[in-house]
């Protein structure tokens, strides 16, 4: 038999995938990543008059339809407050392939990425099928990064850090002294900030903004898609953005990998992102009123929760146990170790799901607790 590659071996199954084929089929799963809303009706429309039209039969320029880039220009105008042309984009299969590329473009064999710990399971993986050697980095009490740890990290192996605001699976907000130094220790160490901007509309408290908005050089890349904002994470799609010298280096690896994004999808994203954004507001406002929920019945079992300011997710301390009870008991939630070593101890619970089953859920782990204490 023909060996693996030590790339490829040096992954496994995310834990996440493990925790849902492992749950019964009456389970409440509050293991999901994605929103509980539809896609607006505007954006499946637009791929739908696509469709009829015959405009999504061929492929679409590598970067992406012309329509779509604008669209995404304009939006970072609007919401980031910065100027971008169209080769400075590539659509992308969801923020996934966004972040592949970006990892591939730029991370040579044995190089360090830097990323959060808790963080994004990708960050890890992604890197080693990069070649690349992870380079986890601890968090603050509050579960955001800390600038200073990341430039602590720094080291002449260094290729790239990757920053997550809002974060999954923290719910951590980094506030905006904290992407201006993210994007100093870029410019000062000449090294590439990757930052996943996935969540950037899903915010309670404080303010997002983009460390390329500060950024004197060009080492920020940002990923992006429409999967969280617009209940699109089935469409796959999204975008990197990055100076043209990296887009033309990251377009190598797209077009012999995927060539170009779902045409039907780009016209859904162009839509989403040009259309009414009303159903944002709506969705952050309920997923809002979730997380209040949460916060209030696991502080109440005496549990410690770092208050989430963004995304749909809190990450409480749980006692050992804890999490076994809960899943005996038919609740889907996600290890914290999933996301790292340091995330060993807690726990990621997702609020994208109805009230009701919420409650119901809260009040099984309510159970849990009692049993472990």
């Amino acid at each position: 038999m023909v060996d693996f590659s030590t790339r490829v071996e040096a992954v496994s199954i995310s834990g996440i995938r493990e925790v849902f084929e492992a749950a019964g089929a009456d389970s409440i799963n509050l293991g999901l990543g994605q929103p509980d809303f539809p896609t607006p009706e505007h954006a499946r429309q637009a791929a739908i008059e696509a469709i009829e039209a015959g405009k999504s039969d061929a492929y679409t320029s590598n970067y992406g339809t012309e329509s779509l880039r604008e669209a995404i220009i304009d939006k970072h105008a609007r919401d980031n407050d910065f100027e971008l042309s169209p080769t400075n984009i590539i659509a992308t299969a969801g923020g996934s392939e966004a972040l592949h590329l970006a990892m591939e473009a730029h991370v040579d064999e044995g190089e360090e990425v830097i990323h959060p710990d808790p963080g994004f399971v990708s960050y890890d993986a992604l890197t080693r099928l990069a070649g690349g050697k992870p380079v986890p980095v601890p968090l603050r009490d509050d579960l955001t990064m800390d600038p200073a740890t990341v430039a602590e990290h720094v080291t002449e192996d260094t290729a790239a850090f990757v920053v997550n605001s809002p974060a999954n699976p923290t719910g951590a907000v980094q506030s905006p002294e904290d992407m201006r130094e993210f994007a100093r220790v870029a410019d000062e160490h000449d090294v590439l900030l990757i930052s996943d901007e996935v969540y950037e509309h899903i915010i309670f408290e404080g303010e997002h903004r983009s460390p390329r908005h500060y950024a004197e050089s060009d080492n920020v890349v940002v990923v992006n898609a429409a999967s969280k904002a617009y209940s699109m994470t089935g469409w796959r799609l999204g975008w990197v953005v990055a100076s043209e010298a990296r887009i033309e280096r990251m377009l190598r690896v797209h077009q012999y990998a995927q060539a170009c994004a779902s045409a039907p999808a780009q016209y859904a994203a162009e839509a989403a992102l040009s259309g009414p954004q009303d159903s944002i507001d709506q969705m952050v406002a309920a997923f809002e009123e979730r997380r209040d929920v949460v916060l209030d019945e696991l502080t109440d079992m005496g549990l410690r929760v770092p208050t989430p300011e963004g995304a749909f997710y809190v990450m409480p301390e749980v006692p050992e146990g804890w999490i076994e009870e809960v899943l005996d008991r038919g609740v889907v939630v996600v290890p914290g170790e999933a996301f790292g070593s340091a995330g060993a101890g807690y726990v990621r619970l997702s609020y994208a799901t109805g009230m009701d089953e919420l409650r119901e859920a809260l009040d099984i782990m309510r159970e849990a607790t009692r049993a472990v204490n």
